[in-house]
């Protein structure tokens, strides 16, 4: 018996995100085409992979054992399409590659001299996105590699690996801010001041705000605004080394600060990266 892949892939999205309506918000689709899917996965099966009695759906006995079955046919199915663009050996004619800011400059300068050396007739073409925008974007199948800060989970048809290497994040200030005269700041004296916070184009369910807040989509433009003296951001080391002038900015003594984030590499399963891209991946994982 055949299962439509759509239908599978609705149930495993529908299990992460814990009801039919977040699902539906990560795979775009309409709630009532993930229900329909669903139901007609039920019916081929002859029993119920839902309980819907609840408030939310909740996995039926025979929905767990189905679970891991399901996940293992997607992952192949996965593994086959990555196969079949690497022996078709297909070398795109344009790749579009979504850049986070907390990406070390140095790294993205010497994997674009090395992608130009291989690739000197494809197009690159680089965005800089941000968290939900990146995966937006791939989605979309507007780009086809995208960088984020490391999250614990992602929408079942984007691809992922965690990167070896990390970026430290601080919180900085303006030399000209009154913060910026403290030997010490304890994290809830910054709540006084204005934070300027990182904010995707995509809508997202908002973070409540202990102070005023400006926001903007990316790091890059939080890193201007800081050094005109706006407020207080969390901003990667590494970016306020290589674009900040001289002595603009501050880096407050606050605790837990600064610290370590992951950086995950992304890709949309459902059209994976030709050779350039794959290339482009491999390097990534590789860099130290």
């Amino acid at each position: 018996m055949r299962y439509s892949p759509e239908a599978l892939t609705a149930f495993v999205e529908t299990v992460a995100a814990g009801s039919f309506s977040a699902a539906a918000r990560r795979l775009r689709k309409s709630q009532s085409t993930i229900s329909t899917s669903i139901a007609n996965l039920e019916a081929d099966l002859g029993f119920e992979l839902f309980d819907r009695s609840a408030r939310q759906p909740v996995l039926t006995a025979q929905g767990e054992q189905v679970l891991g079955y399901v996940q293992a046919i997607l992952a192949a199915s996965t593994r086959l399409d990555e196969l079949a663009v690497s022996l078709t050996a297909q070398t795109e004619a344009r790749l579009t590659f979504v850049l986070s800011d907390t990406l070390n400059p140095d790294v993205l300068e010497e994997m674009m001299k090395q992608f130009d050396a291989r690739f000197p007739h494809t197009e690159f073409e680089c965005l800089i996105g941000e968290e939900e925008d990146v995966i937006d974007l791939l989605q979309k199948e507007r780009a086809q590699i995208g960088l984020t800060e490391a999250r614990d989970s992602y929408p079942t048809d984007i691809g992922v690996t965690r990167l070896p290497v990390q970026t430290r994040m601080a919180i900085y200030v303006a030399t000209t801010h009154p913060l910026a005269e403290q030997d010490d700041v304890q994290h809830d004296e910054l709540h006084g001041w204005r934070e300027l916070r990182l904010s995707t184009y995509l809508e997202r369910e908002a973070e409540i705000a202990r102070g005023p807040v400006w926001s903007a989509p990316n790091y890059l433009l939080l890193l201007s605004m800081a050094v005109q003296g706006f407020g207080w951001c969390v901003l990667p080391c590494a970016l306020v080394n290589e674009f900040a002038a001289a002595k603009s900015l501050v880096r407050l003594n606050v605790p837990g600060w600064p610290r370590a984030i992951g950086i995950d590499l992304l890709w949309n399963k459902r059209s994976p990266p030709g050779v350039a891209g794959s290339w482009l991946r491999q390097y990534l994982q590789d860099a130290r």
